[in-house]
């Protein structure tokens, strides 16, 4: 359900949503996109499906922008519009920043408000922010890696408030030794030597984070649940890629693939985390 105070706004706000897609239809019908018109055509419709759930009730005006800029900082990474993708891609951890603070305020009226698991939300998402910002420079590895590690670690805060640490020994095993794979992986097709120690320390903790979220799910056994399960497995995921075409080998589509499986992963944790913590205050 969504927040009573993030409920759609007044019809404005779709008119101006249906404005800015047909100037962007028109703009790709008269440029044209060359060999990427595929992935233009792909990203409007996406950002067509994002006013279109908000007038279903679906989503909120804030996650159609979410949505809309994680869209369009894909596209233009893959494409090569630095320029745009500089603003957009920091704008969706922006933004969900925004959206989990106007879910809280609402929320902290609540008898039962937890405090402490909306700041470590809170806290994980400007990591995130962080971590994006610095990758998005050459020669800012280690800091980007260092924020997105700092990032896991409040999610494996958050997801092991009120529920038991590592409740499956299953998934914890899967999760570490999916990662240990990757590890070798990266080390057998040449991770520098001076990366292996931060790597490895940074798989561990992802590895752990995935865990966590997977032991929640199943203890819980709810759907906000599991869809934070899936948001932790969809980011291993999205490191794996990364990782890959960075250290081994050039993936086809590689920023496709990374940035729309890391927004996915963000936007299902997000998602999953507010719902449970909104029904708890």
């Amino acid at each position: 359900m969504t927040p009573t105070a993030l409920r759609p706004l007044p019809s404005p706000f779709l008119a101006a949503q249906a404005l800015l897609l047909a100037a962007g239809l028109a703009a790709l019908a008269w440029h044209g996109a060359g060999s990427h018109a595929a992935l233009w055509g792909a990203a409007w419709l996406v950002c067509a499906w994002a006013p279109w759930a908000w007038w279903r009730t679906r989503i909120t005006a804030l996650q159609v922008l979410l949505v809309q800029a994680a869209a369009l900082a894909t596209v233009t990474s893959e494409t090569g519009l630095l320029h745009w993708h500089w603003l957009f891609k920091p704008a969706v951890m922006a933004i969900a920043l925004v959206f989990v603070a106007a879910c809280a305020r609402p929320a902290s009226a609540g008898a039962h408000f937890d405090a402490k698991s909306w700041w470590l939300l809170g806290a994980a998402l400007a990591g995130s922010l962080a971590g994006d910002a610095f990758l998005m420079v050459e020669g800012f590895f280690i800091p980007g890696l260092v924020s997105f590690l700092l990032a896991h670690v409040a999610y494996v805060l958050l997801f092991g408030q009120g529920v038991r640490w590592f409740a499956r020994p299953l998934a914890l095993a899967a999760t570490l030794g999916v990662g240990g794979a990757m590890y070798a992986f990266l080390w057998q097709g040449g991770l520098p030597a001076e990366l292996r120690i931060p790597v490895a320390v940074y798989v561990t903790v992802i590895a752990l984070m995935a865990a966590q979220a997977l032991g929640r799910a199943g203890a819980l056994g709810d759907r906000a649940a599991r869809q934070v399960a899936l948001g932790a497995c969809l980011f291993m995921l999205s490191d794996s890629l990364l990782a890959t075409n960075r250290f081994v080998q050039p993936l086809p589509l590689a920023q496709v693939g990374v940035l729309a499986t890391y927004f996915a992963a963000q936007a299902f944790i997000v998602h999953g985390m507010v719902q449970a913590l909104a029904r708890r205050g």
